[in-house]
């Protein structure tokens, strides 16, 4: 018996490879309000690693660079307006 094709071939789909959130020119920084706010939620949450797509130490040094904003009151620490607009 002579196999013409595989029958259970997997199907090549395309996909684009999705775009590092931080580059290597970036410097993650307590001053870079650009960039830090990507990775905070609409409530002032840090968004996880797994959301945010960067590795451990990148994400380490955003989490310390938002608190440090944060302290500098350049950050608030919530953002719960929703529960004063009665």
């Amino acid at each position: 018996m002579n196999k013409s094709k595989r029958p259970f071939t997997k199907s090549k789909r395309s996909f684009r490879r999705r775009l590092p959130p931080i580059q290597s020119g970036d410097r993650i920084d307590y001053r870079n309000m650009s960039l830090i706010s990507r990775f905070i939620s609409e409530q002032g949450k840090i968004l996880s690693r797994q959301v945010n797509r960067v590795t451990l130490k990148q994400q380490r040094l955003i989490t310390i660079a938002i608190k440090q904003a944060r302290i500098l009151s350049l950050l608030p620490f919530l953002n719960n307006q929703k529960q004063f607009e009665r």
